[in-house]
């Protein structure tokens, strides 16, 4: 009788637990469960389906129609749902945006579809609501683009707007960017060789030279910029007469055959007999200002090519006629330009080999880079044929003065070796220049690189871009008159290195040639710095090659203007926005 009666209480509990279920989970109509809604915001609909306690609903049969003026789905952007049995629920309230781009303006009829199921177990039949909306005509709204901008103008900017130090500190760190340059690379050999040949050279008097080195180059630097800024005559461009870089090279000769032990650079015997006793005081002054001299000379004859922040500090000094910042900033630039050659010069005294066989194994290497630095210079003036002929003869030379043809006596020191197979890849690699040179090769790093390319057609088809040379203003205006599409101009000089990287590097991309297609090629030959030269780059404020720039109908394109050298990549960007400008 106890056990019916423990079996009883246990089956009317249960019934009791089940029938307090079942009243908890009471079934609910569908619009009780599921209720749509839509808000009309500024840009588009928000569209919310908010779900009752213990409802579910299925991401993938939430639905969005447009039933008129035609039929079609709309896109959804539906938030992340929760994944149980194979299947995607929402458990909480759904809401999702349809912008207006998406919707047909005017009146529309839009149709939201969803399906779902209780805890309870029922699941509710495919269910929809039905919502009628204006859609207003949406005003696209201008997208605003940051104004390109030359980077000469951006960094004159610069100097209007930010304080003393920071323009010093930038203009500094341009500077050490130019170094890096070909323009300031023949300065390494200038300032080594006047170390080299200082006697009794150490560490303190070798970064004292550097320093005048460096200073006067700076001083003579800032000083040939603040009067191009100031009356818009380049004093460096002014320097580049072929007489004037000839007399230099032969300076550099004269230098390097002094090394070469044939005769001493110095004062008179007579002299010298009267200053022995302030001698080495004299060789200080002396030095000193050769050195000073040097500096002088290669800020206006070696580096000349105008680039981005000197243009920048020429434009701000041109516009505004303050010469003390610009000058300042010019000087900060030089100093940055000339940092690296103050450290190699300082460590060219410091590492300096004792006198002896090695000082003069030394004063040789020097006086053939002092050769190569002439030859370097003659390359702006000479036919590439001459300076090709020249380069080769350096190379072969060198050759056989390290005896290169000698017999090596049995049991030598390795050293000898080591020079003679020095001497056979100078030899050879002459051999290829002096051949290059009748192929019509311009570049000694690449001799024979006509020969290949006359072995494929295709090359020497993409090789050619053909610019129409001027030298006046006269002429590009009648150009710009009658030009059916935009004009490239193109301000070059064959002493001008930055133009010959831009002609080798840069022109020579097959992405750069394909662009060309849609300019008027026109290259201002300012090579003879003449008054028509001058008149020509005063009329667009250019101080100096190279400088690119565009026009349209006529007028100049002035904030794509391109100064200095710009490699593949950075002037796709800029050619690539002169063409969207049309």
């Amino acid at each position: 009788m106890k056990k019916y009666l423990i079996i009883f209480t246990i089956f009317i509990s249960y019934l009791f637990a089940f029938g307090s279920f079942e009243m908890n989970q009471k079934i609910l109509e569908p619009n009780e469960a599921f209720k749509p809604s839509m808000k009309i915001k500024k840009d588009g609909l928000e569209f919310k389906i908010d779900l009752a306690e213990g409802i579910d609903v299925y991401k993938d049969k939430i639905k969005l129609k447009l039933i008129s003026p035609q039929k079609k789905d709309i896109p959804l952007s539906l938030p992340p749902a929760k994944e149980e049995n194979g299947e995607k629920l929402y458990y909480k309230n759904v809401t999702f945006f349809v912008p207006f781009k998406d919707l047909p303006i005017g009146e529309i009829k839009l149709e939201l579809h969803y399906q779902g199921c209780s805890k309870a177990g029922l699941c509710y039949p495919p269910l929809k609501k039905e919502f009628i909306v204006n859609v207003p005509k949406i005003k696209k709204e201008k997208k605003v683009t940051k104004k390109f901008t030359s980077e000469e103008e951006s960094i004159a900017s610069t100097l209007k707007h930010k304080n003393i130090f920071i323009i010093l500190l930038t203009f500094f760190g341009f500077g050490l960017l130019l170094a890096l340059t070909p323009c300031v690379f023949p300065m390494i050999p200038i300032l080594s060789s006047i170390i080299v040949g200082t006697k009794n050279i150490t560490a303190k008097k070798a970064f004292l030279l550097s320093l005048v080195y460096v200073l006067s180059m700076s001083v003579t630097y800032t000083i040939a910029g603040v009067l191009a800024g100031l009356f818009g005559s380049n004093l460096q461009a002014a320097f580049q007469n072929p007489w004037i870089i000839s007399i230099f090279a032969l300076i550099f000769v004269a230098l390097a055959l002094s090394m070469f032990g044939f005769y001493e650079i110095g004062l008179p015997a007579s002299l010298q007999t009267k200053l022995s006793k302030k001698s080495d005081e004299a060789s200080h002054k002396g030095g000193i200002i050769g050195t000073a001299i040097m500096g002088f000379l290669s800020a206006l004859i070696v580096g000349p090519c105008v680039a981005p922040p000197l243009a920048g500090a020429l434009i701000y000094i041109g516009q505004t006629g303050d010469a003390l910042l610009g000058g300042a900033a010019l000087f900060a630039l030089s100093l940055g330009m000339g940092a690296p050659l103050l450290l190699i010069g300082t460590g060219a005294g410091k590492f300096m080999p004792k006198p002896g066989a090695w000082m003069s194994a030394v004063s040789k290497v020097f006086g053939v880079i002092m050769l190569g630095v002439a030859i370097w210079m003659l390359e702006r003036v000479f036919p590439p044929m001459i300076t090709m002929i020249l380069w080769a003869s350096l190379f072969i030379g060198s050759a056989v003065y390290l005896r290169t043809f000698e017999k090596i006596e049995e049991n030598a020191h390795w050293f000898n070796y080591l020079k003679k197979s020095i001497g056979l890849i100078l030899f050879i690699y002459g051999i290829f220049i002096f051949f290059g040179a009748f192929t019509g090769a311009k570049n000694i790093f690449d001799p024979l690189k006509v020969i290949k390319e006359k072995e494929n057609v295709e090359k020497v088809v993409e090789k050619k871009v053909e610019f129409k040379k001027i030298h006046s203003l006269k002429e590009l205006n009648e150009i710009l008159k009658e030009a059916k599409k935009p004009v490239l101009v193109d301000f070059w000089a064959k002493w001008c290195v930055s133009c010959k990287e831009l002609e080798e590097i840069t022109f020579k991309d097959k992405r750069v040639r394909e662009r060309f297609k849609d300019f008027l090629l026109i290259q201002a030959d300012v090579s003879s710095n003449s008054k028509e030269n001058q008149k020509l780059m005063k009329h667009f404020n250019i101080y100096g090659p190279p400088a690119i720039l565009f026009f349209k109908d006529g007028k100049e394109l002035k904030d794509y203007r391109i100064i200095g050298y710009k490699p593949p990549e950075d002037f796709l960007k800029v050619i690539d926005n002169v063409i969207k400008e049309n």
